[in-house]
């Protein structure tokens, strides 16, 4: 829809080729695209998945990428980063560009009419950036481009998480009445360009690495990115030992906003035990990033936490009831 906008718009400006994404952020996907020569620009509209094909495409051709976020629904626009896939949904590797896009443009009155769910999403992702990054701080672990992060990352990993907590459930409320307010701005702030800086600058550990081993299990592709990093980001707390008080806040933070708590929220109730440490054995993966934690992390402590922070989910939700 936005791209036969965009088309009409541009229509006697400059001579424009539309391809729609199939959505899947695979190597056929990606050189199916890039077909088309003598293209000076590649504009991506639409979700994460789009703005990382948009990416690997720019790449591909050698040239620029400017992407149009009509989500906030993950940090992807403004990073330099594409997570490529398999034809089936499985995490394949990440792929490193040589530059960020050169433009990232974000109306926040289109996203604030877009699924309040995938807002919500780009908060699970965003609300793991701080964690990830002070343990890549702690441990003097590498950032995305391969080297220490710097202070600037960290300090915007911090004022992420913080904004997400001060912010996210009156981001919410916006978002479920469609329009825009400056706590919905913060949000989407905080969700692409906060997120995406920090992470890139500062690095990844195991919550993204969690989610790509989730990726080995069908019933998990049916729900969003950030949704699946939140279960990631809760089976963390336990592995990096995180105090009971932030158990507290992440999960309290999680349940005001619909992020999931349980396994049983990513479409995974009644996957196998031995489907869920094929999962975790996979988050362990030499090339993953959850080297970047401290210790050695084993599938089984990666399954182990899994269990117990589902457990931990469901017996709040009883609480609750």
């Amino acid at each position: 829809m936005y791209g036969e906008k965009l088309e009409s718009v541009l229509e006697g400006k400059v001579t424009t080729v539309v391809e729609v994404f199939n959505g899947t952020v695979c190597d056929d996907e990606i050189k199916r695209i890039s077909r088309h020569k003598g293209v000076d620009l590649v504009v991506g509209v639409g979700g994460g998945s789009t703005m990382d094909t948009s990416k690997a495409v720019g790449n591909e051709l050698k040239i620029p990428t400017a992407v149009v976020p009509t989500l906030a629904a993950s940090d992807a626009p403004c990073s330099a980063l594409a997570v490529i896939y398999t034809k089936d949904k499985k995490f394949d590797r990440y792929l490193f560009v040589p530059y960020n896009p050169s433009l990232v443009l974000v109306d926040t009155e289109i996203v604030a009419k877009a699924p309040v769910r995938l807002l919500v999403s780009g908060m699970g992702d965003a609300l793991a950036t701080w964690f990830e990054a002070e343990s890549c701080a702690l441990g003097h672990k590498p950032n995305m481009t391969g080297r220490l992060g710097s202070s600037l990352g960290l300090s915007l990993a911090r004022l992420c998480y913080e904004t997400l907590l001060e912010y996210g459930v009156l981001a919410k409320q916006a978002c479920e009445c469609g329009l825009t307010c400056p706590a919905l701005e913060r949000v989407v702030e905080a969700n692409t360009f906060l997120s995406g800086i920090g992470f890139e600058s500062a690095g990844l550990g195991a919550a993204h690495a969690i989610h790509n081993g989730l990726m080995q299990i069908p019933e998990a592709h049916d729900c969003w990115h950030g949704e699946r990093v939140t279960i990631g980001l809760l089976a963390s707390l336990l592995l990096t030992n995180r105090p009971p008080q932030v158990f507290d806040t992440v999960y309290n933070f999680c349940e005001s906003v619909g992020l999931p708590t349980k396994l049983a929220d990513i479409g995974c109730a009644g996957v196998t035990d031995e489907m869920l440490l094929k999962a975790a054995t996979s988050a362990c993966a030499p090339d993953d990033t959850m080297q970047n934690e401290a210790g050695v992390m084993t599938p089984t402590a990666v399954f182990n936490a899994l269990k117990v922070a589902d457990y931990i989910g469901r017996s709040r939700s009883r609480t609750k009831c």
